[in-house]
């Protein structure tokens, strides 16, 4: 009797799991967000893929999964497919419909040096440019999730993620980043912990901090009056990295805070503690 109470009992878990997998789930995201995806599956950790690439995966108890996918800011809208596979079993497949954002004009003046370059300056700018997506590309040991904690510096954000930014009345690339407007010397602080990837003082990005957190996420600061880190070193969480500068390519102090999620340009506020 004892057995077959078990044995239902396993059963009935098998039915409850492969009922929550059956039922597929539509997600929701702006182009440029991250977006947080969860399933009930089983024990064993699962694979996350969606857009040709797997995603980082994080067990909440109870056979529940939670899963992060990034939206790079140009991927084409529309729905695409969210699998999870144990193996090549597939456990269950969902759907993340993707649509256009409301993206704001950025317009910015500035002197002729830093909108039009000669060779040399190209050449150095196209160099950085090489450097600070090598950077994208190192593996870090992961932490146990990609949430964010914190803004990385006290101020008022003067450039959101995504704008369609003009240089001098000439279209450029989209604002990749936030910008937040602070007085020079204000601290910036670390949100997540990481190891440093990179250190540069940029021709247009100013003195810049590159820094790998695990599970394919790189956070960039930009426009440092100066930094407090060096390449290889482990930062904790809340640690000073260096202050609020005007260096490189700007209007006025502030820091430039960027995040790729393997290699996705995403917005670092749809990663913030509050809002996963």
């Amino acid at each position: 009797m004892k057995l077959k109470l078990k044995q239902y009992a396993c059963l009935l878990i098998l039915l409850v799991l492969w009922a929550a997998s059956a039922q597929a789930t539509e997600y929701t995201a702006i182009q440029g967000n991250v977006v947080s995806v969860e399933a009930v599956l089983g024990k064993t950790s699962p694979s996350l893929s969606c857009f040709g690439r797997t995603w980082p995966v994080k067990s909440l108890g109870r056979h529940r999964w939670r899963g992060w996918i990034g939206v790079d800011l140009k991927k084409k809208p529309g729905k695409y497919a969210i699998r999870w596979r144990q193996g090549k079993r597939l456990l269950a497949r969902d759907t993340l419909n993707i649509r256009k954002g409301n993206f704001r004009i950025s317009r910015i003046s500035v002197k002729k040096s830093m909108a039009v370059f000669n060779k040399k300056k190209l050449q150095r700018i196209l160099r950085e440019v090489k450097a600070l997506k090598a950077a994208y590309r190192v593996t870090v040991d992961a932490n146990p999730d990609i949430v964010m904690h914190f803004f990385p510096a006290k101020g008022v954000e003067s450039t959101p993620f995504g704008a369609r930014r003009y240089v001098n009345g000439e279209p450029r690339s989209p604002h990749t980043g936030i910008d937040i407007a602070a007085p020079v010397g204000t601290p910036v602080r670390l949100p997540l912990a990481g190891r440093v990837l990179m250190v540069a003082d940029m021709y247009l990005n100013g003195k810049t901090i590159a820094i790998g957190h695990g599970n394919g996420l790189v956070s960039v600061y930009s426009h440092m009056q100066s930094t407090d880190v060096r390449k290889g070193q482990w930062v904790k969480t809340g640690a000073t990295i260096g202050v609020v500068g005007a260096t490189g390519r700007t209007t006025g102090p502030n820091l430039h805070w960027g995040v790729r999620f393997y290699n996705a340009r995403v917005n670092p506020a749809s990663i913030l503690e509050q809002v996963r």
